[in-house]
């Protein structure tokens, strides 16, 4: 791989980590990054990692065969409309914007497109990522592969069906801020009965990693672990009892089903 150009249109939080990532990886030395955004000043931040800035999304797109498409789903429209000016049947599009679909980029830039979808979360800003990635049938191994690696730089990437695209925001899109709500009333409890905070969330936070790692790498299920925490007449046992009165299953299942709907709302 060499003289492989790409940018990005956006460079807000996620646009610019992934353009940190790409920067720090082993590849990136091969890789001569772009971007544009109206506030150039976020550009001009980029340059120390080797960004160089773009003028117009036209200008990015005649000069980059990958386009990252690192803005808001509410704006995406205009956005393709001036990056379709620069765009060829070679230019691959590659959308983070959530409910958008390979379908309306195409409709907006050349019918023959090629498209990648990336559902990203924003650990992908520590380089602990969790992208979920999809395509459509113009794009080539070859293409699919590189950006694939641009985010397994960034942390984990999961290759998923493109009409699950909307399904898997809740999993792993929006997925963080349940989290952080859920940890907020563990902490809250805490100060609540004089733990200092600091403590709690230090040690709250821990128990999320080795949990996490738990799943990913003990070999056990999911039932299995909650059953080695879970002693006979003991402590968690208790506040097992508790959570499913308040059906916390049931509750995540419906969060995420809201989330999907808005998904499709969003959808172009």
């Amino acid at each position: 791989m060499s003289n492989i150009n790409i940018g990005f249109i956006g460079a807000g939080n996620m646009g610019s980590a992934i353009m940190k990532g790409i920067a720090s990886s082993e590849s990136g030395k091969d890789i001569q990054l772009f971007a544009f955004d109206p506030d150039s000043d976020k550009v001009n931040a980029l340059s120390r990692i080797g960004v160089s800035p773009c003028e117009s999304e036209a200008e990015l797109v005649k000069k980059c065969k990958y386009v990252f498409l690192a803005v808001k789903p509410q704006i995406i429209e205009t956005v393709l409309e001036a990056a379709a000016e620069g765009a060829d049947s070679e230019t691959v599009f590659v959308s983070i914007a959530a409910g958008i679909t390979a379908e309306f980029v195409a409709k907006k830039t050349l019918p023959e497109a090629k498209v990648i979808l990336v559902m990203p979360n924003t650990p992908l800003l520590l380089g602990e990522g969790a992208s979920a990635l999809s395509r459509n049938e113009k794009v080539t191994d070859q293409e699919f592969d590189l950006i694939l690696g641009v985010f397994r730089s960034c942390g984990k990437a999961e290759v998923i069906s493109r009409d699950k695209m909307k399904e898997i925001i809740a999993i792993n899109g929006s997925s963080p801020a349940f989290i952080y709500l859920f940890a907020k009333g563990f902490i809250d409890y805490a100060a609540s009965v004089g733990i200092d905070p600091k403590a709690a969330e230090g040690l709250f936070a821990q128990s999320l990693i080795g949990s996490a790692k738990m799943i990913t790498e003990s070999g056990y299920s999911i039932d299995e672990l909650i059953k080695m925490v879970s002693s006979p007449g003991g402590t968690t046992l208790a506040g097992l009892d508790r959570l499913y009165e308040g059906d916390l299953t049931g509750t995540v299942e419906k969060c995420c089903e809201s989330c999907t709907k808005r998904a499709y709302e969003l959808s172009k």
